[in-house]
């Protein structure tokens, strides 16, 4: 995962005991890709835009970029699909996109350099393929270069995991649950620093998140009843 600028101050926030309570819903593993789920996917969806790019089939770059856009940044389909190439802030050593999410309310997520890179590469593919890439133009646009649909995201991402040989109890939504849980992990549970990113209204909700990626806890299970030596 990525390391974040330094001027960004990371507070870290205490675990509440009765999240299940206060929320209302939980996050299990089911609903997050592994890493080797993760790589498999990554693997088919470059193959798949490597293959559209050569016979001109932008959907297949597009979809691409898709599985890529919500791994590394977690953003809701609905965000995916309002993004413009001008919330893209990638030049003169900038690393983020403007985000416009529920109520309209603007945040920035900050992404790290791999995926900058990515971005680059898919504008370039964009051009190529004859795709506008001004700042007014959707990101993730249709064939006719207009905005694309929710549906039409969840429909691209569900042939994505067919391709891929992943189960299909997942959804587009579950690439935002990954990116959480390992964003956590990687910032060393920063829950403060994690909901920023996503753009959650109460903390709470991104510490729902704990009960999946606990390493600790999982630790500590596996240490159960083997405390002392293990009999015949």
């Amino acid at each position: 995962m990525a390391i974040f600028p330094k001027f960004i101050k990371l507070t870290k926030c205490e675990r509440p005991n009765k999240l299940m309570k206060k929320t209302g819903w939980i996050i299990d593993e089911r609903k997050c890709l592994n890493l080797h789920e993760i790589k498999k996917l990554r693997s088919a969806a470059r193959e798949a835009k490597e293959n559209g790019f050569e016979n001109c089939r932008f959907s297949q770059v597009r979809d691409w970029f898709m599985i890529e856009l919500g791994l590394n940044t977690g953003l809701r389909v609905s965000e995916m699909t309002s993004l413009r190439h001008g919330d893209l802030l990638i030049d003169n050593g900038k690393s983020s996109i403007v985000v416009t999410g529920k109520g309209n309310k603007k945040r920035s997520v900050w992404i790290n350099s791999g995926f900058k890179r990515i971005c680059m590469k898919y504008m370039d593919h964009k051009k190529y393929l004859g795709y506008k890439t001004d700042a007014e133009f959707f990101l993730l646009n249709n064939l006719k270069d207009s905005r694309i649909s929710k549906r039409a995201l969840q429909k691209a991402f569900k042939n994505a995991i067919n391709r891929a040989g992943l189960p299909d109890h997942y959804y587009i939504h579950c690439l935002r649950h990954t990116y959480t849980t390992f964003l956590l992990k990687a910032s060393g549970y920063n829950y403060r620093f994690v909901q920023q990113q996503l753009g959650h209204a109460s903390i709470r909700t991104t510490q729902v998140y704990a009960s999946v990626i606990e390493s600790d806890g999982k630790a500590a299970l596996e240490k159960l009843y083997k405390l002392g030596k293990e009999e015949p």
